[in-house]
């Protein structure tokens, strides 16, 4: 009585079989099941079996014999998990990229950059997907989709995750790629980021044509010390006593080129300051977290890198943070909720009072 239409043997998902455990609990032969269902005793077997699967109508006349349901006598195995998601960016920031570190993905224009998400001492970083060749910038995806309200800003201030917490509010994700004030408008220029966000002494480096100079807020920079200052670093020149560890920041950075300009108003070379020319910190909360950790006795930063670790502050100068940004992007709507945020008192007062900085001038447009 079996015919080719009572099961189906097209390759497919597996399909588990309970007819023999049901067939059993009701007491009923697979030779009458058989006959009652219309088919033979070796199909009946079969589909114990798992060997074969029944079409609808023979599944349906089993399950209205053995008075259950067709899900009751059949059932598909877990499916296998679907591949991950992957697609390449172009990747940016500071460090060496390797095979599994997270990333933080945004759409510059028609291009996607990957920022990699560098974790802190204490916690790890939000991430949209993990690196999986570096060579060839692949990332595998752990959120399928990248939302469209997301800026890129490239730049060095410790208080831009206080803006990200506020554009948040705004439904905007502020994706930071933490690097020097010279990289971050070299990544302007070459329109891989929103942003850039700069306070270098030197404007030239600042392109003249085709962008827009917004301030973000005065800071004060100097030399951060271990809590109490034991070694009374109180000025450059003091850099070059023995036993003093100095972490200097990395080339490019506004940081180092402050450090640059006291050493030549001192009438000191970079020679006679030990640490100089040694390891370097890529940021301001980089340098003081290797003061805080007894790595490095000071380092040249801003007052709000200090007041993060509890160390001492010693005041240099006053520079203004300033942020860039292409003329062409002034007009997307991400781009207009962050220039309204920096004008917004609640923003402003907690950048006064977590980082010590002047507001006055935040928000205004410089060019």
């Amino acid at each position: 009585m079996s015919s080719a239409s009572d099961h189906d043997t097209t390759r497919g998902p597996h399909v588990h079989s309970r007819l023999a455990e049901m067939r059993r609990q009701r007491g009923i032969p697979a030779a009458e099941l058989a006959r009652q269902a219309g088919v033979s005793r070796q199909t009946i077997y079969a589909m114990e079996a798992g060997s074969y699967v029944p079409n609808t109508a023979v599944a349906l006349r089993l399950a209205r014999i053995l008075e259950v349901t067709v899900e009751e006598l059949f059932a598909l195995d877990a499916a296998a998990p679907r591949p991950p998601s992957t697609l390449k960016a172009e990747m940016i920031g500071a460090g060496e990229p390797f095979a599994g570190s997270p990333v933080e993905l945004c759409r510059v224009g028609n291009r996607l950059l990957g920022v990699p998400a560098v974790p802190a001492p204490w916690q790890l970083v939000p991430a949209d997907g993990l690196l999986v060749d570096p060579a060839r910038s692949v990332v595998q995806l752990i959120h399928e989709q990248i939302g469209e309200n997301r800026l890129l800003i490239a730049g060095c201030d410790p208080a831009t995750s206080v803006l990200a917490r506020h554009l948040q509010r705004a439904g905007v994700t502020l994706v930071s790629a933490p690097v020097n004030s010279s990289t971050a408008l070299r990544l302007l220029k070459e329109k891989s980021t929103h942003f850039a966000g700069t306070h270098l002494r030197d404007a030239q480096e600042i392109p003249q044509r085709g962008v827009n100079v917004f301030a973000f807020a005065v800071w004060e920079e100097g030399i951060v010390a271990a809590p109490g200052n034991p070694h009374q670093v109180r000025t450059v020149a003091d850099l070059a006593r023995p036993g003093i560890r100095l972490i200097n920041r990395e080339k490019g950075s506004g940081s180092r080129q402050l450090l640059d300009g006291l050493l030549r108003d001192a009438g000191m070379t970079a020679a006679e300051v030990p640490g100089y020319d040694g390891a370097s910190a890529p940021g301001h909360l980089a340098a003081a977290w290797r003061v805080y950790s007894g790595l490095a006795d000071c380092c040249i930063a801003t007052r709000s890198a200090a007041r993060a670790f509890g160390l001492d502050f010693v005041p240099l100068t006053s520079e203004r943070y300033d942020l860039v940004i292409r003329q062409e992007n002034l007009e997307l709507a991400a781009v207009e909720r962050l220039l309204d945020v920096l004008t917004q008192a609640a923003f402003r007062r907690e950048l006064d009072a977590l980082c010590g900085y002047d507001t006055r001038q935040t928000g205004r447009r410089i060019t």
